[in-house]
């Protein structure tokens, strides 16, 4: 249920209000009081000269009454005016603090489609409210992600159990033979649901990356290198040629070689895995003014324009019905490369036209000089 504006915040502002008027028109009264008659008295003498004590008696008393009085009507009048628009002003911005109480007990209860109207004028209040709509929206993701995972979990899960089932089942009856090819097949869906935990466990340190990062000055050319060498089996083992164009210009960054060599790695893997044989990718760098460019480019599956947003998301896979082969992986590579690079100050980007026209993967890091400024920051 939405609270009253009065309620609450604005019968404070109103009552702080108040008490600032009181002090304000005490204040005015006793200064008035105090210096009014003496300043009257000297008027007078000035103008009229030497006066009898009857007379100064009777003029101090009108001067008195009339100060009075005319104090009395003007703060009476102010304070009635002053109140008024204080009353509105509290009712101005308590109405969009009250929205936002609302919006956060909705969102806390689990509404995380709830959006509070901005306030027309663009101020602290304003602002506050737009950084509650993003945070709302984030929630509003992050929820989607969390129930996608548990979709992802189940999908994935379902294969493999579902294998040891029936071959455990099988063994137990004596209907499948306890052979090499059935002790290959229990082996490769327990691989599966390993890899599947490590995934949840790498899931898990993601966000922690930018803390452990064991720094060095590395060419881009060597980080190319040795990403394309220990990529080369897994590109024969699937047919695809892999090669790099490392330019020749000089450049170097302040990398963890470890960990931009696993960026790299799952890079290189995404792309090989979906190329088909006979396809090509190939992985390149470039210097564009203090940032360098290293490029994973391949002419596999490509990625939908409405998935390419979304890819570097924790557990989001482009094809939802792609897992009964583990190629299809679990949503997680793509998210290290992301925090990672993130981690590095620098950032990665995704470029595809659509299905069946490769894909390009863009890493950019600052410079060795660029990056001593953004590392940490």
């Amino acid at each position: 249920m939405t609270r009253r504006p009065s309620s609450g915040l604005a019968r404070r502002l109103l009552a702080a209000h108040a008490v600032v008027i009181a002090v304000g028109a005490t204040t005015l009264a006793v200064v008035a009081v105090l210096a009014g008659p003496s300043l009257f008295r000297s008027h007078v003498r000035a103008a009229l000269g030497p006066l009898s004590d009857s007379a100064a008696a009777h003029l101090d008393e009108a001067f008195v009454r009339a100060l009075l009085l005319s104090l009395g009507v003007a703060v009476l009048a102010a304070a009635v005016t002053a109140l008024a628009v204080s009353w509105l002003v509290a009712r101005r911005i308590a109405r969009p603090v009250s929205r936002l109480a609302d919006g956060a007990g909705q969102i806390a209860a689990g509404d995380y489609h709830t959006r509070v109207p901005v306030p027309p004028v663009d101020d602290e209040l304003a602002q506050v409210t737009r950084s509650f709509n993003r945070m709302a929206a984030a929630l509003e993701d992050t929820e989607a992600t969390r129930r996608r995972l548990l979709a992802d979990l189940a999908h994935e899960l379902r294969t493999p159990l579902a294998t040891l089932e029936g071959y455990v089942e099988g063994l137990d009856d004596g209907v499948v033979a306890a052979e090499p090819a059935t002790w290959r097949i229990l082996a490769h869906a327990l691989g599966r649901l390993g890899r599947l935990v490590d995934d949840l466990a790498v899931a898990s340190r993601v966000e922690g990356l930018p803390s452990d990062l064991q720094l060095q000055q590395i060419t881009p050319g060597e980080l190319v290198r040795q990403a394309v060498a220990a990529a080369q089996p897994l590109a024969q083992r699937r047919g695809v040629r892999l090669h790099s164009d490392v330019t020749g210009r000089p450049a170097t960054v302040l990398a963890d070689v470890d960990r931009i060599g696993e960026a790299l790695h799952n890079l290189l893997d995404n792309a090989i895995r979906h190329s088909a044989p006979g396809g090509d990718v190939a992985v390149t760098t470039d210097i564009d003014g203090s940032w360098v460019e290293l490029v994973v480019a391949d002419d596999g599956e490509g990625i939908d324009a409405a998935d390419l947003p979304h890819v570097f998301e924790r557990f989001y896979r482009a094809d939802a019905a792609r897992g009964g082969d583990h190629d299809g992986g679990s949503g997680i590579g793509l998210t290290i490369v992301d925090a990672i690079v993130r981690a590095h100050g620098g950032s990665v980007h995704a470029d595809s036209r659509g299905r069946g026209t490769g894909t390009r993967f863009t890493i950019r890091l600052p410079s060795a000089r660029a990056a001593r400024g953004l590392i940490g920051s």
